[in-house]
């Protein structure tokens, strides 16, 4: 063979050793998985969060919390979909996950992918795009994510704690939380700034509230918290809430950190983010700016939901996502 065609040689596997490493990450997963085994798996579910979205708004709220609470306890393999058993506890009957809900419509999501593509599309994916369809649904930015994760088999009730942060822990214990999967300092700001949608349940708040009020906060909004949170003991099951924004509620944009630097936020980890130092400066420049938001809640969902999944032959592909199939 002629040396120049050897050098072409050369260069043509490179660049498709090159091209590969592009597409593929260290955790095992890929863009586009389902391409040739269930080639409208995406498009089935960005339709159907698009139906449900128009039916039921506050499920875009849903999906992206999810991210969140399974992304974040070890595996993204959708373990917090799994129901209780008679042994074991699901992680949606912990307190870290309440106010969790809309789980059904998930369900609704893999019946239509089940009907097009049976035993294919696994639940961990649909987890996590649903989520990406939900940010873009409440105009946010459209995240590229890849998949192939698998789903796993048992609840993580009985460690979840060591990995949720709470919303009254100290800043120093949500930003090490965080930084153990990788995400730094402007991406936890970054992933707080989902607060900007959806709403609080009083029995999170009003210990700011009663038996005294939380000089921190600014004193107008204090009269809007104590009409919406009118009881010292809140009823769980009670649909008292304040909203996250008031200003757009419905939207997930920067105008929550301008709310925290006002002193509008609602938790505890909200106050924190806004005043201490190493976050603060974060704050500030996503008050500012959009796009900055954006670029860095992007790379944190990222990173969040390509945390140590399950791929190849680990885990399986449930039938249904609240149950872990029958080995016979």
């Amino acid at each position: 063979m002629a040396p120049k065609a050897l050098i072409f040689l050369a260069l043509f596997s490179l660049l498709a050793i090159v091209s590969v490493a592009d597409t593929e990450s260290d955790s095992g997963l890929v863009l586009n998985f389902y391409k040739d085994s269930c080639p409208q798996a995406e498009d089935i579910i960005r339709e159907q969060v698009g139906l449900l979205y128009k039916r039921h708004k506050n499920t875009a709220f849903s999906w992206l919390r999810n991210i969140f609470h399974d992304c974040a306890v070890e595996s993204c393999d959708a373990s917090l979909l799994l129901d209780s058993t008679r042994r074991v506890l699901s992680e949606k009957e912990t307190d870290r996950s309440f106010g969790l809900r809309n789980f059904r419509y998930l369900e609704t999501i893999k019946e239509a992918l089940e009907r097009e593509c049976p035993g294919v599309v696994s639940c961990a994916d649909i987890l996590v795009l649903s989520g990406r369809d939900g940010i873009v649904a409440l105009g946010g930015p459209y995240i590229p994510l890849k998949t192939g994760r698998r789903d796993g088999r048992r609840s993580r009730a009985d460690i979840l704690e060591q990995y949720l942060p709470d919303h009254n822990e100290s800043m120093t214990v949500v930003l090490e939380r965080f930084n153990n999967i990788g995400i730094d300092t402007p991406g936890v700001v970054a992933l707080l700034g989902s607060h900007s949608v959806g709403r609080t349940h009083c029995v999170k708040l009003v210990h700011r509230l009663y038996p005294e009020v939380d000089p921190a906060l600014d004193p107008g909004h204090v009269e809007h918290m104590l009409h919406k949170c009118p009881d010292a003991i809140p009823d769980p099951k009670a649909v008292q809430y304040v909203r996250n924004d008031r200003g757009t509620p419905m939207k997930l944009d920067n105008n929550y950190y301008r709310n925290i630097l006002d002193n509008k936020g609602l938790l505890i980890v909200d106050h924190q983010l806004a005043n201490d130092k190493r976050t603060k400066p974060y704050v500030k420049k996503m008050a500012k700016s959009q796009d900055y938001f954006f670029k860095h809640f992007g790379r944190a969902i990222t990173i969040l939901t390509e945390n140590n999944p399950l791929t190849g032959t680990k885990g399986e592909i449930r039938k249904q996502c609240n149950v872990a199939n029958k080995h016979h």
